[in-house]
């Protein structure tokens, strides 16, 4: 028997309070705004139309939920909210110049996360943990 499943939500639940403090923080200059993060990591992870629903699938939260998130977002100037091209009934979002800017900072932090994490490892250790992450990432999406 392996301790894989604490282990990796013991992690799980160290990053997730320094996300909301540090990271938000450092990228917004307000520790309250990680939801703005979340948001946009959600719309660009998504390949094609965003939309609340897929946010909400995303995230693991109801469609209200999500969709105060997208237009809190939106307020702050993140994503736009458009009509959908392929079904004028949806509404699709999609990341605004800052929301880019936004989200490229968070990758930037989860990079350096990372890196602090892993700064005492050899460079294989480091590459064979990293295609372990991106596999578990892959398979959420299957």
């Amino acid at each position: 028997m392996t301790d894989g499943g604490p282990a990796l939500f013991r992690l799980v639940r160290f990053f997730s309070r320094r996300w909301a403090t540090q990271a938000s923080a450092e990228l917004t200059g307000e520790m309250r705004h990680v939801q703005h993060i979340l948001v946009v990591e959600a719309v660009g992870a998504m390949r094609g139309e965003a939309t609340v629903n897929a946010v909400a699938h995303q995230l693991g939260l109801d469609h209200s939920g999500a969709s105060r998130m997208v237009i809190a977002a939106a307020s702050a100037g993140y994503l736009t909210r458009e009509e959908s091209e392929m079904d004028r009934r949806r509404t699709v979002v999609r990341l605004t110049d800052q929301g880019s800017q936004l989200l490229a900072g968070a990758r930037r932090w989860q990079e350096r996360a990372f890196d602090e994490l892993t700064a005492s490892w050899d460079e294989q250790d480091k590459a064979q943990f990293t295609g372990y992450l991106k596999r578990i990432a892959g398979e959420l999406g299957a």
